[in-house]
C-alpha cells in the first residue's frame, strides 16, 4: 500500500529559502509594515513553487481574518440549464476576486446548513431562497460574517414567465390553453408559480383558464397528452419548461400531430437545444449568468468593508419566438 504523500508545510519552504516561518507568511500574505528584501521575496516564491506548497484555508483565514469561502445554499431540486449557467457564471466571478465557492442542496438528506458552514469555514452564506430566522442565527454562530439572499423577486418572476407565454400564444390568436406540469415533484411548486402566471393571463383576456395536465419525459404518455388536450379543444400548450416542451412534440410527432398546425407549443428557459428541435421552440429566456455576477459583485462589495447588501437583480424575461408557435 502507497503510503500518501507528506503535504508541504509553511516551514518546508522556510527552510528552503533559508528564512523564519513567519517571514514566509509575511511574503505570502504581502503583511502590511513588513520591509522585505526583494532578493528575499524572490527566494521564499522560487521555494513556494518549487515545493508545489499551498496555504491551508485555516491559515489563510487566521492571516486575513476570514476565509475565501462563499457558500450558496441551493433548493433541493433537480439543476436544469438555467441554474447551472447561474452557478457557473456566480463561480467565475468569484473567482475573479479570489474567493471560492461551495455549493450545497437545502433540505436534501445530510447535515444542516449551518453546519456546513462551520465545516468549510465560509464567510460568506447566500441562498436562493429566504433563510428563516434560525437558520439565519445559526449561521452566524457558526462564523459567517455576512448571510444574504439573491433578492431577485423570484415569486413574480415565476409568475411573470408563466404571464409571458401565455400572452406570446393570446396575442397569436390562441383562445383555450393547455399547461404541461412536470413529472418530477421537485419541481411542483415552480411550476404551480408559473401555471398561475398563465392563469392570470387567461382570465385577463377574458379566456378559460388553462388546462394543466400531468406529463411525464415519456413517448406515449406525452402524446396521449396531447390527444387529451385536442379534445378539449385546447390549441396551444404552455410548458413547464424547455425540455417538457421538447418531450412534448415528440409526442406530438408520435401521434402524427404538427406544431403549430395542430397544437402550438411554449416552453421556458431557453436551453440550447430550443432552437434545434423540429421545429424549433418559442421560449422565455432569462438572464440568469446577469444574476450570478450581480450576486458576486455584492459579496466582494460587503467584503470590502460595505454593511451587507444584495443589489436587486432582474433576471430579464422576455419571449424568444420559433416556429412552433
Amino acid at each position: 500500500m502507497t503510503r500518501p504523500a507528506k503535504r508541504t508545510t509553511i516551514a518546508d519552504v522556510a527552510r528552503a529559502a533559508g528564512v523564519s516561518p513567519a517571514t514566509v507568511s509575511f511574503v505570502l500574505n504581502d503583511t502590511p509594515g513588513q520591509s522585505i528584501p526583494e532578493e528575499t521575496r524572490s527566494r521564499v516564491l522560487e521555494a513556494v513553487r518549487r515545493l508545489d506548497y499551498r496555504p491551508r484555508g485555516s491559515a489563510r483565514s487566521l492571516a486575513a481574518g476570514r476565509s475565501d469561502v462563499v457558500l450558496l445554499s441551493i433548493p433541493h431540486l433537480s439543476i436544469g440549464p438555467g441554474i447551472t449557467r447561474f452557478v457557473e457564471q456566480f463561480a467565475a466571478s468569484l473567482a475573479d476576486a479570489g474567493l471560492t465557492l461551495v455549493t450545497h442542496l437545502a433540505g436534501a438528506p445530510g447535515r444542516p446548513l449551518p453546519d456546513v458552514c462551520a465545516a468549510v469555514d465560509a464567510s460568506v452564506v447566500a441562498g436562493l431562497d429566504p433563510f428563516d430566522e434560525d437558520t439565519a442565527r445559526g449561521l452566524r454562530r457558526a462564523g459567517a460574517d455576512v448571510v444574504f439572499t439573491t433578492d431577485v423577486e423570484a415569486r413574480p418572476t415565476l409568475r411573470g414567465m408563466g404571464r409571458l407565454q401565455a400572452e406570446h400564444l393570446i396575442a397569436l390568436g390562441h383562445r383555450r390553453l393547455g399547461y404541461a406540469m412536470p413529472e418530477h415533484p421537485l419541481l411542483r411548486k415552480i411550476a404551480d408559480e408559473r401555471l398561475l402566471g398563465v392563469a392570470d393571463a387567461c382570465a385577463q383576456a377574458g379566456i378559460d383558464p388553462p388546462l394543466a395536465l400531468d406529463t411525464k419525459l415519456d413517448l406515449t404518455a406525452m402524446a396521449r397528452a396531447a390527444r387529451r388536450w385536442r379534445r378539449e379543444s385546447v390549441t396551444a400548450v404552455c410548458a413547464y419548461n424547455d425540455e417538457v416542451a421538447i418531450a412534448l412534440l415528440a409526442g406530438m410527432r408520435h401521434a402524427r400531430m404538427t406544431a403549430p398546425g395542430d397544437l402550438a407549443v411554449m416552453g421556458a428557459d431557453d436551453i440550447p437545444l430550443a432552437r434545434l428541435t423540429d421545429p424549433p421552440l418559442s421560449t422565455v429566456a432569462f438572464d440568469l449568468e446577469k444574476v450570478g455576477r450581480s450576486l458576486a459583485e455584492a459579496v466582494v462589495a460587503t467584503l470590502s468593508g460595505g454593511k451587507p447588501r444584495v443589489s436587486p437583480a432582474s433576471l430579464s424575461p422576455h419571449v424568444i419566438h420559433r416556429a412552433s408557435t
